[in-house]
């Protein structure tokens, strides 16, 4: 318990100490619907159940951090993921992207074949671990140093964010917890690409339709411009962790 409490004031004296009293419940846009590769309609944001229950909980950031454990394995301690974009960055997203995510791939409603085994009732627990690790997650500082796209064509790649994407993701790639828009700012290019195409090309059945329908004619190039320039957008600097940070809960 003692390196816990170390871990979370050394989070707090970064600004990300917990501030749960009083937050509120993003709602639910249950009306879009998604159409995956093979013509199936899916529910973008079901009302009610996991998500929803775990949203409501009061977080224990200290059973948090042991639930955690079972997650460092890929995402690292950290939660910095890996560069190549393997596993993404999940340190310092927004908890309701957090819970969102991880309530749809339990509930089978995002197809992730790797995370799904560890992420099951059985393995980290129930709607209260959901709460608790998310908000662990959230307050772990980011990856001051994430995989950055190839660089070609920067100024292409900023133009089509700024015409596509800041109405949703932020003009610095914030994101938006109340909406569930997730923080893309700092997170690996690769990774971004890899869930770009599969978005684009219908395989994630949790997307978001109306950023289907924003990318639909989106070339190669546009893919690999905009994901590029994405790459580059930093988060405040109150979020970053310092090059080589190591979290102190898992030494």
């Amino acid at each position: 318990m003692k390196k816990i409490a170390i871990a979370l004031t050394s989070l707090a004296a970064l600004g990300l100490g917990a501030a749960w009293a009083g937050d509120a419940v993003p709602k639910a846009d249950a009306g879009k619907v998604t159409v995956d590769s093979e013509g199936k309609t899916h529910q973008w944001m079901k009302t009610g159940g996991e998500r929803e229950k775990a949203l409501e909980l009061k977080p224990d950031l200290a059973h948090g951090k042991d639930v955690y454990e079972v997650c460092s394995a890929c995402h690292m301690p950290e939660g910095w993921g890996r560069v190549d974009g393997t596993f993404p960055e999940i340190a310092g997203q927004h908890r309701s992207v957090l819970i969102k995510q991880l309530t749809d791939i339990r509930e089978g409603n995002r197809d992730n074949p790797t995370m799904y085994p560890f992420a099951l009732p059985s393995e980290i627990g129930g709607e209260q671990s959901v709460a608790d690790v998310t908000a662990y997650i959230q307050k772990l500082p980011m990856n001051p140093e994430n995989g950055v796209g190839p660089g070609t064509d920067l100024a292409h790649g900023e133009k089509l964010y700024k015409d596509n994407c800041v109405r949703c993701h932020g003009a610095t790639g914030e994101g938006d917890a109340d909406k569930y828009y997730p923080r893309i700012q700092g997170q690996h290019y690769e990774y971004l690409l890899r869930q770009y195409k599969w978005i684009k090309e219908g395989k994630r059945r949790n997307a978001n339709p109306d950023m289907m329908a924003q990318i639909k004619d989106f070339s190669d190039k546009d893919t690999i411009d905009v994901l590029d320039y994405v790459s580059r957008l930093k988060p405040p600097k109150e979020l970053v962790g310092a090059k080589g940070w190591h979290n102190p809960d898992f030494e």
